[in-house]
């Protein structure tokens, strides 16, 4: 599987319209952006708990109304997206959502709920509480991936009794990880076997080299999630391996 991480923009316009549609040109079905709720509970596509970093405004974006954060500018132009507007442009794409806050579950939910997103959404969050509790609001089931803690269960645990693991993945469809975290190593053969074991996918995130990109195809990984759509198109094509799944 291949995932555009926040859309493809080599211009820095990441969880713009403009790159999203860009890496859905590029064939890319599946796009991974990151939500937060304004003050007054508009759910947006990007990923910093503040403006500052990629606008031309600044404060954080849960103390802000929509209103404001409508002002923000991206590059030359670019506006903040809303979630719901991302899915109602590209309506056949699929969305791998990493849920930041508290305050944006509600919010997500009701977007899921409205748009009937449940067959196209992903929900992911280094919280397993934020990411159980989105899935425990919906009115049927939608993909997920494992929190940290669920993960960490897998990778640094000990040999725990498969009907143990079973029941701590009960809602888990795949584990979306770095290779690394500080200095433990993630994506080991042994991570790997366990969760094929199990039953479920390994992503690898963010993964920008074409060498890396190769690698670890090579030991098995099931994704990868790139800032390069390019890139990790051009790897798949010449492994015989795109469009993906």
């Amino acid at each position: 599987m291949a995932f555009a991480h926040r859309g493809f923009s080599l211009a820095g316009l990441e969880n713009t319209l403009t790159a999203f549609r860009a890496a859905w040109d590029l064939g890319f079905t599946h796009l991974e952006t990151d939500v937060h709720a304004t003050a007054d509970g508009v759910l947006v596509a990007f990923h910093d708990d503040t403006l500052d970093r990629v606008t031309d405004r600044s404060g954080p974006i849960a103390a802000l109304p929509w209103s404001a954060v409508a002002e923000a500018r991206i590059g030359e132009g670019e506006r903040v997206l809303r979630f719901e507007e991302l899915a109602e442009d590209l309506p056949d794409a699929r969305f791998n959502v990493d849920v930041k806050t508290v305050e944006a579950i509600d919010p997500l939910v009701a977007a899921v709920e409205r748009l009937q997103l449940h067959d196209r959404i992903l929900v992911a969050s280094f919280s397993d509480a934020r990411r159980r509790a989105v899935l425990a609001r919906l009115s049927r089931r939608a993909a997920s991936s494992a929190g940290m803690r669920t993960t960490a269960l897998l990778a640094v645990g000990g040999p725990a009794p498969a009907a143990v693991l079973r029941r701590a993945l009960h809602d888990v469809d795949c584990f979306q990880v770095p290779e690394r975290r500080g200095r433990i190593r993630v994506v080991t053969p042994r991570f790997l076997d366990r969760a094929h074991a199990l039953g479920r996918q390994v992503h690898v995130w963010t993964v920008n080299e074409p060498a890396d990109m190769r690698r670890l195809l090579d030991v098995g990984v099931d994704g990868i999630v790139s800032d390069r759509a390019d890139l990790l198109r051009g790897v798949l094509e010449a492994r015989g391996e795109w469009p993906p799944r």
